[in-house]
């Protein structure tokens, strides 16, 4: 139909049978009327309810509450379509799993839980449950999105929610915030979406997640009060991100523009780009009753009275932590991998002086493509890969699509690096290799997608004495960096050894991992790609042992480390740009503090044991491999 069709067809969707009608106002007076609200309020200080903390409780809904009406909803589905078509040359929904979804939804309250990788993810779910008459989520959505005049008004009349990005120690709001979401689930009245990993991946890879909006939708379960949950992990995919050039710029310290609606409207120039298709997959719905059994003992919750606050448990904690983990993995197992991530690993995996200046021989690059193929779908990938169409076709018209990140001239295949404006003297080094790490980024980001296939082998990719402690060591430094669920390590390191014995690069027996010379360049293949993850790692610790101060703050130490990683590429002895990355270097001090080598202060001062640090940099550089220098 037209496009002003598809926004007035009739909607009749199927809501959740023992959910009972729930507007916005009877919502809120759910939350204001809660019990759970007054005992918070003295612990906040007031000795009873009164007309202060009543009005403030006001003020914090109705900055937050959704206010979800059909009518916004039908304009936004207009808009909408009018939008994607012209960014998208299709988006592709897989029907079974909408079909699952939209029987979960009637039987239970249902939490949606996409990835987050770009801004078109927020309302994108809307609009295909729209479309297929389904119930419309309520969206948790960041408090700056609200500030945005006309847009922030239509976002909460299409179901989002706004919350603020630093709490703090402000239990008043958290209380409310809590009790709005765990109303939201008790009454069933609309399907409830958040993202597990809190914010929008700013290096296209999951990020590890969130537990505080985890913990709020669960809890109704834990406390009886509702008899089962239904969670939807959902798996956006891109062959191209609007956002590819602002998030490598936000990686090199760059900060993020704000969001306003002048700066939406500046952003239409997007339009005129072309950027492939968009990949939504609806995963297969999961019981929380089935997957919390023999997990988690719900009798503690009965000792004392629902409404009193009540701090979780260790055994409680742990649930939730291992069921989130678990929402990311499968989203990363349901995400349609490109043959542009795939060229990206090749590339990245080729010095970064061929890409700029001489250019990568594209016979080269397409016939390593097609070999990486078959090793990713060995490992068990889903490849979105139009198999009506020529190979070489495919790669020709992925790059083309990627033009803005590489072009093909002569048969070989360049980086493109931003024009710098013309200026009276020359560019400093410096500004040179930010240049260069830019365009590398935006080529990480595409190689990130695909990672997950790889992750694990890359682990456990060369044989050593005592495989597993060393696949272990790795996985313990890069739970900040990559999805591994918690307990699980035996399962992923057998996994590991399972896919490179199925490749054929490795022979197991009981004793020993024996490496088949005929299939070294798979274990070439792994250990570069874990490569720039290490040396970027080492750039960290080593600033750490020998420049750092024993104590300093996160805004002092991302700066240093990225101008020493920026003197090792200028003098040659670093190959890696990704060291620049403030995520990458973010990740490394977590791992510290997780290994803890390096405290962090309550005022957010962080302390180094150099010695320690030391050493876990020398269980790096065991292998020859690993080393930058």
């Amino acid at each position: 139909s037209s496009d002003l069709g598809h926004a007035l067809r009739t909607y009749s969707p199927s809501p959740y049978e023992g959910a009972p009608s729930c507007s916005t106002a009877d919502l809120n007076k759910a939350v204001l009327e809660s019990q759970y609200l007054r005992y918070v309020t003295k612990e906040v200080g007031s000795s009873h309810w009164d007309e202060d903390v009543r009005q403030e409780v006001c003020r914090i809904l109705e900055e937050m509450s959704q206010n979800l009406q059909l009518g916004s909803i039908r304009l936004m589905a207009y808009t909408l379509t009018k939008v994607l078509k012209r960014l998208f040359t299709g988006i592709f929904v897989n029907m079974e799993g909408l079909n699952m979804l939209q029987q979960a939804i009637q039987e239970s309250p249902v939490i949606l839980m996409p990835n987050h990788r770009s801004y078109v993810d927020f309302l994108v779910i809307s609009y295909i449950l729209f479309t297929y008459d389904i119930p419309l989520p309520v969206i948790a959505a960041g408090i700056p999105l609200a500030g945005m005049k006309m847009v922030g008004e239509i976002l909460r009349r299409s179901g989002a929610f706004f919350i603020r990005r630093a709490i703090g120690s402000d239990k008043l709001y958290w209380a409310v915030l809590s009790e709005y979401v765990k109303t939201i689930v008790r009454k069933g009245c609309a399907p409830l979406e958040f993202y597990v990993e809190g914010l929008r991946s700013r290096t296209l890879k999951s990020l590890m997640p969130k537990l505080g909006m985890m913990h709020m939708v669960l809890e109704p379960y834990f406390k009886g009060e509702v008899y089962d949950i239904t969670l939807v992990p959902i798996s956006i995919s891109y062959d191209r991100v609007l956002e590819e050039s602002l998030l490598a710029h936000e990686l090199l310290g760059i900060p993020k523009p704000k969001e306003s609606t002048t700066g939406l409207l500046k952003a239409t120039k997007v339009l005129q780009e072309d950027y492939g298709n968009m990949h939504v997959n609806f995963g297969r719905p999961m019981s929380v009753r089935r997957l919390c059994q023999g997990k988690i003992n719900r009798c503690q919750y009965n000792l004392i009275p629902r409404d009193l606050p009540q701090k979780p448990s260790a055994e409680t904690q742990a649930c939730v932590s291992g069921l989130a983990n678990l929402m990311v993995r499968i989203q990363e197992e349901g995400s349609l991998i490109s043959p542009w991530s795939l060229m990206a690993c090749l590339l990245l995996q080729a010095p970064t002086t061929v890409l700029t200046q001489e250019g990568l021989l594209w016979h080269q690059l397409t016939e390593k493509t097609l070999w990486l193929r078959k090793l990713a779908l060995d490992f068990g990938a889903h490849l979105n890969w139009p198999g009506q169409v020529p190979d070489l076709d495919v790669m020709s018209s992925t790059v083309t699509l990627h033009r803005s990140v590489v072009h093909l001239k002569a048969g070989r295949v360049y980086l493109v690096r931003e024009e710098e404006p013309v200026r009276k003297h020359p560019i400093s080094p410096e500004l040179d290799v930010i240049r260069t790490a830019a365009a590398v980024l935006m080529l990480a980001s595409y190689r990130n997608q695909s990672l997950h296939v790889f992750v694990r082998p890359c682990h456990a990719h060369f044989p050593i004495y005592e495989l597993f402690a060393f696949f272990w060591f790795l996985r313990d430094i890069f739970s900040n960096e990559f999805i591994f669920i918690p307990g699980k390590s035996s399962q992923d390191f057998e996994e590991a050894c399972f896919l490179l014995n199925k490749c054929g690069a490795v022979d197991i027996s009981e004793q020993e991992v024996i490496v088949s010379d005929a299939r070294l360049e798979v274990l070439s293949f792994l250990q570069a790609l874990l490569q720039p993850f290490i040396h970027s790692y080492q750039v960290m610790f080593r600033y750490l042992c020998e420049d750092g101060g024993n104590v300093f703050t996160e805004k002092q130490v991302l700066p240093a480390v990225r101008n020493r990683a920026t003197k090792l590429i200028l003098s040659g002895e670093l190959h890696t740009y990704e060291a620049l990355s403030s995520d990458t270097q973010k990740n490394g001090l977590s791992a510290l503090q997780r290994l803890k080598t390096v405290t962090k202060s309550e005022q957010n001062e962080y302390r180094v044991n150099k010695a320690a640090v030391r050493r876990i940099d020398d269980i790096l550089c065991e292998s020859a491999y690993f080393k930058y220098s």
